[in-house]
């Protein structure tokens, strides 16, 4: 019974961390520019799609099986009988390879929003392939799989802010670097150009579907039904989202002097991701705490991109590196469940020590391979569109169609960033 009851809470949890995928699609898709909807929608569910196929076949083995303290040597395209050397004992092979499965296309879809409206779709899907098939299943082999971060350190990534959501930031900013700013998005001087969020209703939709995705995230990361476990997990969970969002408001207001949603939402994404390396070790009032910091750190890392000249245009790299690598590094600081404690609570610096290797052997793995992975396809294939594909829209000029048609406009197109009313009404006039 117990075994059944453990299967079922796994299953659900993943369910709702495929669900996260709407989640994503929807953030991604309201803070780009309407002109970009269709794509970016297309890259979402293309990465899902993608990323299912490649781990089974390949990242799950990678990550999970034996042989090598760097990478699994067996496991690949596995059947229900199969043994895999690290797959836990107690749930059957394919719920726990679903989790997990459900935990790489995550990883991937981060990328996405980095490198929205001006990325092409089919090198983006090959960047996809090897991220998933490759990238991510090594450093979560080191971390899960019974790699070198397991057995010879005491790095501790509960849930994957390092595992998942900083190796996906690293492989984003990568991304990001190659590729460079959309066209328009800085000045002459390097001075950054707003590109508004063309739908902030689905922004928020989507923040709150992540949100509530979490709860498996982070929850199901106990692999067990056990009440006891999972109700704390799933509380600091949701206190370290709640303070993310209004520390990031606060903190925007100090700042700038004006209430910007679009910060707030991001802060509650980094107050997840913050949480999700220590939310089985962390109260919750130091949880809040770390929520509140990922609140601040991602407005202060949307303003040091805009500094560099980086252009991320839903602030990917901020929620999900900058604060994977704070999330990680809280737990050597505020760890404080049996053995595993932090600087704060007697534990010295060799937690927080194993913190910061682990860090930065998963980050510069995505990185370093992430940015040659990128610089290789666009040397090759390219990986960015024309210019004037860019900017008449990716939906159109690559996919055929718009996201919402014309009639549902009133046959009158909205108006694109900087556009007024009237050259509005004169654009959709002499469009064909």
């Amino acid at each position: 019974m117990q075994a059944i009851l453990d299967s079922v809470w796994v299953l659900t949890a993943a369910f709702l961390v495929f669900f996260m995928h709407a989640g994503f699609a929807l953030v991604e898709t309201g803070f780009c520019r309407r002109k970009n909807a269709v794509m970016v929608l297309l890259k979402n569910v293309s990465v899902v799609a993608v990323a299912s196929l490649l781990y089974y076949a390949v990242g799950f083995g990678l990550m999970f099986g034996g042989g090598s303290a760097w990478v699994g040597l067996d496991g690949f395209v596995p059947e229900a009988s199969a043994t895999v050397t690290n797959a836990p004992e107690g749930l059957p092979l394919f719920v726990f390879l679903f989790f997990q499965l459900v935990f790489a296309a995550t990883a991937a879809t981060i990328v996405s929003g980095a490198v929205a409206e001006r990325a092409k779709l089919l090198p983006f899907l090959a960047f996809t392939s090897l991220a998933s098939a490759v990238v991510y299943p090594i450093a979560g082999h080191w971390v899960w799989g019974g790699g070198y971060l397991a057995a010879e350190t005491a790095f501790h990534d509960f849930a994957g802010s390092t595992v998942v959501h900083a190796v996906g930031g690293a492989m984003a900013l990568a991304g990001v670097l190659v590729i460079g700013p959309r066209h328009g998005r800085f000045d002459a001087d390097g001075r950054p150009r707003p590109m508004p969020a063309h739908s902030f209703p689905l922004a928020a939709l989507g923040v709150l579907i992540l949100w509530l995705g979490w709860f498996g995230f982070n929850g199901g990361s106990t692999l067990a039904a056990d009440p006891s476990a999972i109700g704390p997990v799933i509380l600091v969970t949701n206190l370290a989202a709640a303070a993310g969002f209004v520390a990031a408001l606060a903190h925007t207001r100090v700042r700038t002097g004006g209430l910007d949603l679009s910060m707030a939402l991001n802060g509650a994404l980094a107050g997840l991701v913050a949480i999700t390396a220590g939310a089985d070790v962390i109260g919750p009032l130091e949880a809040i705490l770390v929520g509140a910091l990922g609140g601040v750190l991602v407005v202060e890392g949307v303003m040091l991109l805009d500094r560099f000249g980086l252009d991320d245009p839903v602030g990917a790299i901020p929620v999900h590196l900058v604060n994977g690598v704070f999330g990680t590094l809280a737990v050597g600081l505020f760890a404080n469940a049996g053995e595993v404690r932090g600087l704060f609570h007697g534990g010295g610096a060799a937690l927080l020590g194993a913190q910061a290797l682990g860090a930065v052997m998963c980050v510069g793995l995505a990185l370093v391979v992430g940015y040659g992975l990128w610089l290789a396809l666009a040397k090759t294939v390219g990986v960015r569109v024309s210019l004037e594909h860019e900017i008449e829209g990716l939906d159109l000029s690559e996919c055929g169609v718009e996201a919402y048609g014309r009639e549902a406009g009133g046959g009158i197109s909205m108006p694109e960033s900087g556009e007024d009313e009237a050259a509005s009404v004169a654009r959709a006039a002499t469009a064909p």
